[in-house]
């Protein structure tokens, strides 16, 4: 599991700058919550193929009668405790602020279980790297001088942050199946767990440390060694009041289990799913808007390109007829639009309803994710639907696909070799993508499609 490591600082400062050249602006993941002052950024983050988490926190303005936003205060605490480092970042241009005494104060508790990285940003020449020489005063050692705008000795900074990653993390040898149960607190996810596995495996506990990350457990299939990745280790603590907090650590959580599986296994509670119906007999003509941590956990497996099944629980619970499935599946798809790949099972772990079904589609899906489709069969079967309905000329040039090949599995890439790769349309591109997945399937898996100019 990589290290999590918390950016924190009182407000402008630079620590979305930095948080952005550390991980790549394009990598950084944004959720926009109304109420909250500011997004909230997190994405994980690779130096030399050292690993780590990064989360961005909220500006640390002092508790005064003044208006302190109570909301942003407790994620910077509950990011500072679940963390493993932190990057304490104050401004070399302004020199030492007053509220940086008080959060250095906060941060010195902490140094007997965690290091704390003194980081000057906006460090922009030798002239200012000098005068960093003033934050000693701050108890925290060493400022590391550094400009995230420009870059400047940031390559310094991820040899510090790296240098106490594991050899063992830095060259994963377990190539076992891993499979991620994932979904929202009280959804059945350890239910679900505890069901496949035969026994409780899931236990929580009130010892320190054995809630922060997920909880693993092994299961033999048909021959194969099966890790299930449970992450309801999450529970609120006493010092977390605040809910909105508990989700968004929650969230970057699941988003490292899932960056960890081969599949991820989304749990939805089907009783809350069927609250949208409520008011509406006709189920078809009803308004639906999936939860919006369910949607944002479906995204973030598409980012990751990992396999997806969404597992519908509780199915026992709720009035249903013949055609409820189908609906519930058209409606989801219809909300998520662009992600119409999804295979969907629906189950009771309580009663064990199709429960064995979880592992085996699970399987299937793992198993669609490592296919590698032979490139005759590839371009005969496309290249009869690029025949029917070929991409549209752009100013009277016609644009041609020559070629198609996979030249990758888990997850699967599909190579097109054409004239114009520019010119190529995204309603086209999703043409090909629905053509190709009628031919050739990969339900549950996110296939990328890239296009290339054909060598002359």
């Amino acid at each position: 599991m990589s290290k999590i490591i918390a950016i924190v600082g009182r407000p402008n400062v630079g620590k979305s700058t930095l948080f952005n050249r550390i991980t790549g602006s394009k990598t950084a993941i944004v959720h926009h919550t109304s109420g909250v002052t500011r997004d909230r950024n997190y994405s994980e983050a690779d130096w030399q193929g050292r690993k780590f988490f990064l989360i961005d926190t909220g500006g640390f303005i002092p508790d005064t009668d003044s208006g302190f936003n109570k909301e942003i205060r407790d994620q910077i605490l509950f990011a500072i405790r679940e963390s493993d480092e932190v990057i304490f970042t104050v401004d070399a241009n302004e020199g030492i602020h007053p509220v940086d005494f008080e959060f250095a104060r906060l941060l010195r508790k902490y140094l007997n279980d965690k290091r704390v990285i003194l980081v000057a940003n906006k460090s922009d020449n030798n002239e200012r790297e000098l005068s960093t020489v003033e934050f000693h005063k701050l108890g925290l050692g060493e400022p590391v001088p550094v400009s995230a705008i420009s870059g400047r000795n940031v390559a310094d900074l991820l040899d510090i942050l790296t240098e106490n990653i594991s050899p063992d993390e830095l060259t994963p040898d377990d190539n076992r199946i891993k499979f991620a149960i994932i979904g929202k607190p009280n959804a059945g996810k350890s239910s679900i767990v505890n069901a496949i596995v035969g026994e409780n495996r899931s236990i929580v506990s009130d010892i320190p440390g054995t809630t922060r990350d997920s909880i693993d457990s092994v299961i033999k299939y048909y021959g194969n060694e099966i890790v299930l990745i449970d992450t309801a280790g999450l529970r609120k603590k006493s010092k977390l009041k605040r809910s909105e907090s508990l989700e968004f650590y929650s969230t970057i959580r699941t988003y490292k289990s899932i960056s960890r599986c081969d599949v991820a296994i989304l749990v939805i509670d089907a009783t809350e799913l069927m609250k949208e119906f409520e008011n509406y007999p006709d189920l078809r003509n009803a308004p639906f808007k999936l939860d919006r941590q369910d949607a944002r956990i479906i995204e973030d497996v598409e980012r990751l390109r990992k396999g997806l099944l969404i597992v519908i629980n509780k199915w026992d619970l709720v009035e249903k007829d013949t055609h409820t499935e189908k609906i519930m599946k058209q409606k989801i798809v219809a909300h998520l639009k662009s992600i119409y790949y999804l295979k969907f099972i629906f189950i009771s772990a309580l009663t064990g309803q199709r429960i064995h079904k979880v592992i085996q589609t699970a399987k299937e899906i793992y198993d669609e994710r490592n296919r590698k489709i032979k490139t005759g069969e590839l371009n005969e079967k496309m290249q009869q639907e690029i025949k029917i309905k070929p991409p549209q000329s752009v100013n009277g040039k016609e644009i041609k696909i020559n070629y198609i090949t996979q030249i990758k599995t888990s997850p699967p890439l599909i190579v097109f070799f054409c004239n114009d790769p520019k010119s190529i349309k995204e309603n086209y591109k999703r043409f090909l993508e629905k053509k190709f997945r009628e031919h050739f399937g990969f339900e549950g898996v996110p296939v990328s499609f890239i296009f290339k100019k054909k060598n002359d």
